[in-house]
């Protein structure tokens, strides 16, 4: 793998779930990182806060607080952290959050990656790296996905905006000459995660013995992929910048994620061993906006960057459910 020691990275969204473990990954990899975060209250504040804390023990480490949809304000952090590369992960998340909040997706995921796009254009990177996401595949049926199927149907607001996102590093790639990558990421889990995702809502209602919501009645299956995994996948493909050949532009999309979709049953199952405790399960129909399978194909990935998730579901949710027990100070069940 190509060096990373000695960049200076900045990474948006740097207080959010990947965006704390991507930070890690790179400073691993000797670079120096200055992560960037608004601290939106989509979900806790508290847990974003927290990790931040982490972050701000590690050397080559340092953090800013600043809203990249207003004009002008990443331009300046690119400037004052001198920076050569960027992992831009800042966005607004969720599939349904953004049928009722349209507006919101505007602004955190087009408005702003405008504003990325227009800093990046200046500052004379070496590498843009930015977060697509599996929902640009909508409704389509055939498995895995590929980076060469069509994604011009989007069934949900959030997806539209990502395929938006491609559409517009394309463009600033093919006329500013940007290297740019975007990474299609899948279901990701881990240490960390975010509270709003089926790990968290599912331990914490197992714990509390709540019942626990199953769309299409458990039938989804899900291409989790453990957090550090993707990580180091990032930082890979960071260190690889696209080329310009043939007349294209130096741009470049990969699915990220694990090559194997599994069942949310079966995820759930897994999940009651390592609890220790039983789900109650309340079967209900599919929500508006989601598709009942994401399968990625990372053959493209591997090639260029020798990407291969190796950590398997158990393991990775047992490194979860530690974590979680830790950090809210949950006591292990006995027995």
């Amino acid at each position: 793998m190509a060096t990373l020691a000695g960049a200076r990275v900045l990474v948006t969204g740097a207080a959010g779930f990947i965006g704390m473990h991507v930070a890690r990954a790179l400073l691993d990899a000797r670079a120096q990182v200055t992560g960037v975060d608004n601290f939106d209250p989509y979900y806790d504040v508290t847990l974003k806060e927290a990790r931040v804390t982490a972050l701000r023990r590690r050397d080559g480490f340092s953090f800013e607080r600043l809203d990249i949809a207003e004009a002008g304000t990443l331009a300046a952090a690119l400037d004052r952290a001198r920076a050569s590369h960027v992992v831009h992960l800042a966005a607004q998340p969720g599939v349904r959050h953004s049928i009722d909040h349209p507006e919101a997706y505007v602004r955190n995921n087009l408005v702003a990656f405008g504003h990325l796009l227009e800093a990046c254009r200046h500052a004379g990177l070496a590498h843009l790296v930015y977060a697509s996401s599996s929902s640009v595949y909508g409704a389509a049926h055939a498995l895995p996905f590929s980076e060469d199927a069509c994604v011009d149907r989007p069934v949900s607001f959030y997806a539209a905006t990502k395929v938006a996102n491609e559409a517009m590093a394309h463009s600033y790639s093919h006329l500013y000459s940007i290297p740019a990558t975007g990474l299609r990421f899948f279901t990701v889990y881990g240490p960390w995660g975010r509270p709003d995702q089926a790990p968290m809502l599912f331990t914490r209602a197992i714990l509390a013995g709540e019942p626990i919501r199953l769309f299409n009645h458990g039938r989804m299956q899900r291409d989790f992929t453990y957090v550090d995994d993707i990580a180091e996948g990032v930082a890979r493909v960071l260190a690889k910048p696209p080329m310009a050949e043939d007349g294209n532009a130096p741009h470049a999309i990969y699915n990220i994620g694990n090559h194997r979709a599994v069942e949310l049953t079966e995820f759930v199952d897994t999940l009651e061993r390592l609890l220790g405790r039983r789900a109650i399960r309340e079967m209900r129909e599919m929500q508006p906006g989601d598709v009942p399978a994401t399968y990625a194909s990372i053959d493209r990935l591997h090639a260029a960057v020798e990407f291969a998730p190796h950590t398997a579901l158990t393991d990775g949710l047992a490194r979860f459910v530690a974590w979680y027990r830790d950090y809210y100070g949950i006591a292990a069940s006995p027995g």
